[in-house]
């Protein structure tokens, strides 16, 4: 990538790489002059520790006050990794605050030793600032603060060769295992399935994803001291092949590899956005925090819990319990028309069956059938199934409650039925092979299951009494 041409002109590029010179042209490092030098390193830093928070760039680029395409190069051009060290810089070397002072001063013709007095450093440092960092611009040196701070990080940057450009054995050894060509054993390769061309941005669909037994970078390493034991050149870490490959610049590996690896990302996503992922659909007041106490100890009824069970082929089946009964609903969700025959549309209808319309449809249907007496409240998962919830409580009158992330605890009696189900309905199959009827069938079969937690009474029979209690008619006395 080193040798790209990477600002060469569409006009220039035959007819049959312009999809690749796009893809190219939306990689590229950017053009800048010393005249416009790049936001301060302190601005960069803290850019980079909001990145490390879990928030996007763009959110991080705001926060900084640059701009969200700027923020988005700056992400994409370090791999996700952060390029310069997030602690806080010593006052050994001058700052831009300094530099200002010094274009200040200068203006107003006052003297070298002067403008150190002031600012209080060495005569020297500021005869070496005003001789090394002065722009030269129209051929007389006049100091620039900005100027004078691109020319100084420029100065400070100590590029060092990376191993796997200057070894070309060494880069072939890691390249081919990263590749990992599916081989006979006469030693030809397999071609599989021909692959979409990589655009240069997102991974692969995974059902676009070519056959390959490639190692991944840590094995790539460890394998190293295997074939090599007394090559101490033949040595490196997973995380400079993983830097080779996601860092512009570095032009050790093809950026083409990353589609090799098990992710298939193309950038590094920092642990802390894994851990952050959005919720927007759950607000402040249907926390699980807010669900009323009498939920808790299970003397009141109609206080539910609910999630999905996923099976192959974006199949699922919806599972409330009510949690002082253990009676169980099953939900069902059939897919859509269309579903396996017209291509999916970007923000359209999910014709999987569990979308957020068709999941409240089914559920309502569910819940309906209740007395409004026994649908007080629903604990979910924090899935996207649910989140026209405000919708569904005002159709139903049941409020619902998201449990806290990683917390399956919080629902326990589904979490339990959950896998009592499961002896019906087997991990790795086609759960849309199920009818109603078929779920209904076996909804009767776990309710009528005697409990230990029911003192031996099943289900079925609590719910019954729960009904019974809430339709007896209130008796009036007279006096």
């Amino acid at each position: 990538m080193a040798t790209k041409d990477w600002y060469a002109k569409a006009s220039d590029v035959p007819e049959g790489g312009r999809r690749q010179w796009r893809a190219d042209r939306a990689l590229r490092p950017p053009m800048r002059s010393p005249g416009r030098p790049e936001p301060s390193r302190a601005v960069q830093r803290q850019f980079w520790r909001l990145i490390a928070t879990g928030i996007n760039s763009a959110e991080a680029a705001l926060t900084v006050g640059v701009s969200v395409p700027v923020g988005a190069r700056w992400f994409r051009h370090a791999g996700g990794m952060p390029p310069i060290s997030l602690a806080e810089p010593t006052g050994r070397y001058l700052s831009f605050a300094e530099r200002e002072e010094i274009a200040l001063l200068r203006a107003q013709r006052v003297g070298v030793r002067e403008i150190a007095r002031r600012i209080g450093r060495d005569p020297g440092t500021i005869s070496r600032e005003l001789r090394r960092n002065a722009a030269t611009r129209g051929g007389k040196q006049e100091y620039r603060a900005l100027v004078a701070q691109w020319k100084a990080q420029q100065a400070a940057k100590r590029p060092k060769t990376a191993k796997l450009v200057t070894n070309d054995r060494f880069r072939g050894y890691v390249q081919e295992r990263l590749v990992g060509n599916v081989r006979r054993p006469d030693g030809t390769i397999v071609v599989g399935p021909e692959p979409p061309a990589w655009k240069g941005l997102n991974k692969p669909h995974r059902q676009d994803r070519r056959w390959a037994t490639a190692w991944s970078p840590e094995q790539i390493s460890h394998r190293l001291k295997v074939d090599f034991p007394d090559d101490e050149s033949m040595r490196i870490s997973h995380e400079a092949i993983y830097q080779s490959l996601f860092i512009q610049g570095r032009g050790a590996l093809t950026r083409e590899l990353v589609t090799c690896l098990r992710t298939g990302r193309a950038l590094r996503r920092p642990r802390a956005r894994a851990q952050n992922r959005p919720h927007g659909h759950v607000t402040a007041d249907v926390v699980f925090s807010q669900r009323p106490a009498e939920a808790a100890d299970r003397a009141v009824p109609g206080h539910w819990e609910g999630d999905l069970i996923i099976g192959t082929g974006r199949s699922a089946i919806g599972t409330i319990v009510e949690r002082a009964s253990r009676s169980t609903l099953l939900v069902h969700l059939p897919r859509l028309e269309g579903y396996g025959q017209n291509p999916p549309v970007k923000n359209g209808p999910a014709l999987a069956g569990y979308g957020a319309v068709a999941m409240n449809a089914a559920l309502r249907t569910s819940m309906m059938k209740l007395p409004e007496q026994l649908r007080r409240t629903l604990t979910w998962d924090r899935g996207k199934e649910l989140s026209a919830h405000a919708e569904f409580t005002l159709e139903t009158g049941t409020k619902v409650f998201f449990a806290d992330p990683h917390s399956p605890w919080q629902r326990p009696t589904n979490e339990n039925t959950n896998g009592l189900l499961r002896q019906y309905f087997p991990k790795g199959t086609d759960l849309s092979r199920w009818s109603a009827d078929d779920l209904e069938a076996v909804a009767l079969a776990l309710n009528n299951r005697p409990r230990k937690s029911l003192g031996w009474r099943t289900p079925a029979e609590v719910f019954a009494e729960q009904l019974r209690s809430i339709q007896q008619p209130s008796v009036a006395t007279t006096g």
